[in-house]
């Protein structure tokens, strides 16, 4: 039998009650393209399964516009004691809020009907008809199911609200957020460079940033902060602020710049938030770096003859401990050399064979292609990342491509 869909809003989430519904109801027909023809185009029903088999065997299911139950329209051999049935059902009822608008409507369309609708002792109102073989259904309402009804559909209509409202919220988280990262970059004579952060949600918590430290001095920025969606995104936010409000220190005294970042983002932030943190600073005039690297995914440095060093952590994450201990490494940069930053949505990546996109292979690219701009290296980049798992995706990426000139 084929698949009949779940409507989830039936479901209790807490399983104190084990699911139960009516999967179908069998009605015998003699011919079922007729009785389709019947159901669907009079009365309104929906085709839920059409499918042949191998056996010789065809069923066929519709069920009313709310879809809770299905009707089976099932046609018996001849001389089957199954073709005797054929006409001979009588109590399936159907409800509606307003029987007296059904009545006019299927009436139009050829239903036949016994009698105009009738009330009833029971303070309800009803009707008959039958299907094309004799099959007999009632059509009935009353006054506590129409409330019901318009109670759902308050809710249905609240619930919608609601959503139009977070979704028209998240937009505008995501058009804030997209301001966070640099809309400009400060010009250098030696260094090429650009980045980009592509988020799995609407908003997110990777993070990079270009700082303009004065004197032909760029400071390099990327992170990742912990959690996902919105609270990932407000950590992201407030890192973002506590590294441009300290950035005036960042190259004079780049210790007490980093511990003033730890210290704001320990205070502001719960006791589980952190984050990882490549902060680098690029001297246009002698071409070196100076980094620390807190935590974060050690950033690729191929030289210009291929040769591959990894900047790896000088410290601990951002945000977890009051004391905080942080130190500086640097190396000097020459003509040719690339320099890749980047976050574990790139590496961290797998394919449908649980396959990693991993450090080697992203190498591998980086080898091939520095010849590229930093502009079309970081596209090739995201392009391969997306090629390799074209799924949804499921964690942020992004990237910062330095190449020395």
């Amino acid at each position: 039998m084929a698949s009949i869909p779940v409507r989830s809003e039936s479901i209790r989430l807490d399983r104190n009650d084990p699911y139960l519904r009516i999967l179908c109801v069998n009605i015998f027909v003699r011919d079922q393209d007729r009785s389709l023809e019947f159901y669907v185009n009079k009365l309104g029903f929906g085709v839920v399964v059409d499918e042949s088999y191998e056996a010789g065997g065809r069923w066929v299911a519709v069920a009313p516009p709310d879809g809770n139950t299905v009707l089976a329209l099932i046609a018996p051999q001849r001389n089957s004691e199954e073709y005797r049935l054929i006409g001979r059902s009588k109590h399936a009822v159907l409800v509606t809020e307003d029987v007296v608008s059904k009545f006019e409507d299927w009436q139009g369309r050829g239903v036949r009907f016994h009698h105009p609708p009738q009330t009833t002792l029971w303070g309800g109102i009803f009707t008959r008809f039958d299907d094309l073989d004799g099959n007999c259904f009632s059509l009935v309402g009353r006054d506590d199911f129409v409330r019901e009804v318009e109670a759902q559909r308050r809710a249905t209509a609240q619930k919608l609200e609601a959503e139009r409202r977070t979704a028209q919220e998240l937009e505008i988280a995501k058009q804030v957020q997209a301001r966070l990262f640099p809309q400009s970059l400060p010009p250098l004579k030696t260094l090429e460079y650009a980045g980009i952060c592509i988020q799995a949600r609407q908003v997110g918590g990777d993070y990079y940033d270009f700082l303009d430290l004065g004197g032909s001095r760029l400071g390099l920025v990327i992170g990742d902060t912990s959690g996902k969606g919105i609270g990932a995104a407000l950590l992201m936010a407030n890192l973002q602020a506590n590294l441009r409000s300290q950035s005036a220190i960042a190259w004079e005294e780049p210790d007490r710049f980093l511990h003033s970042v730890n210290q704001l983002f320990y205070q502001n932030t719960t006791e589980s938030a952190f984050a990882t943190l490549f902060f680098a600073q690029y001297e246009d005039e002698t071409r070196r770096l100076r980094y620390a690297n807190c935590g974060h995914y050690p950033p690729l440095l191929v030289r210009h003859g291929n040769a591959l060093e990894r900047l790896d952590s000088t410290c601990t994450v951002l945000g977890l401990f009051s004391e905080w201990v942080c130190s500086f490494a640097e190396c000097q940069l020459c003509p040719g050399d690339l320099l890749v930053m980047y976050t574990d949505g790139i590496t961290e990546c797998f394919n449908d064979a649980e396959e990693e996109f991993g450090e080697e292979r992203l190498t591998n690219l980086l080898n091939k292609n520095r010849d590229r701009s930093s502009h079309q290296l970081l596209a090739l980049l995201i392009d391969e990342v997306r090629k390799f798992n074209p799924r949804e995706q499921h964690d942020d990426i992004t990237l910062i491509v330095a190449q020395c000139r």
